[in-house]
């Protein structure tokens, strides 16, 4: 007879450790003990696992990404390129790849960061800002060493250095005022133009400020034509390109 109850008693345990059991009466509990000496069998069944998902963490980070990656545009767009250093396009898109390696948006931007420096460079160059288009090199160098635009841009600088043109960086408060030292620079300036046969470029803020400058050079040697460009840009400069032999 306790072998039996023993079966019974295993097979109960098999059922019930995948369905919920029925509690145990008073009456129940008595006559296993009346049966021998067999032991009351207690079982509880554990809470339902918890389960996490990671789907919520990974849309978390995927918004982050976006987000640094429209600041890093943004950044490029308004020529924040190395700095200020915690709101740059360089440190925005490096900080993009630190998240994603292989961030395409992330790795075109820091091009891009190159591209501009080298446009601005090309720029400095030409209006005779030797220096500043060395530190835009610099900059440029710094982003991607291994760029194959930079050394040519080094020898463009190289040569506009030895072009033997004439450059002019002119004071920006003295033209705002139109005064009499800014215009006495300009006739200077107009008066070696037409001394060596040479044409000019001006770079002002804005049409009307390098029309007033072409005029005062002009005027200052009437009767000879002067011939050139005019170029908006941030700087007030002029440059005379001497005759090509």
């Amino acid at each position: 007879m306790n072998r039996r109850l023993l079966t019974i008693t295993g097979l109960a345990c098999l059922i019930t450790s995948c369905q919920m059991p029925t509690p145990a009466t008073e009456g129940d509990e008595d006559r296993a003990r009346s049966d021998g000496d067999a032991e009351v069998l207690r079982i509880s069944v554990l809470s339902e696992p918890e389960v996490v998902s990671g789907v919520g963490a990974l849309n978390d980070q995927r918004q982050l990404l976006a987000d640094i990656l429209f600041e890093g545009l943004q950044a490029l767009d308004a020529d924040r390129l190395l700095t200020p250093i915690d709101d740059s396009a360089y440190a925005r898109f490096q900080r993009a790849l630190a998240y994603d390696p292989d961030n395409e948006i992330a790795l075109q931007g820091l091009r891009d960061i190159v591209a501009r420096y080298l446009e601005l460079s090309l720029q400095a160059s030409r209006r005779g800002l030797f220096a500043e288009a060395a530190t835009l090199l610099e900059n440029a160098r710094f982003v991607d060493p291994e760029h194959p635009d930079i050394a040519a841009a080094w020898l463009t600088l190289q040569a506009e250095m030895n072009s033997g043109d004439l450059f002019f960086d002119l004071d920006p408060r003295e033209l705002s005022q139109r005064s009499e030292l800014a215009q006495q620079r300009l006739i200077e300036i107009a008066e070696q133009a037409r001394a060596h046969s040479a044409t000019f470029l001006i770079t002002a803020p804005n049409d009307d400020l390098a029309r007033w400058i072409f005029s005062v050079m002009r005027d200052a040697v009437d009767g000879y034509r002067l011939r050139g460009n005019i170029e908006l840009a941030s700087r007030t400069t002029v440059r005379l390109r001497m005759p090509r032999n």
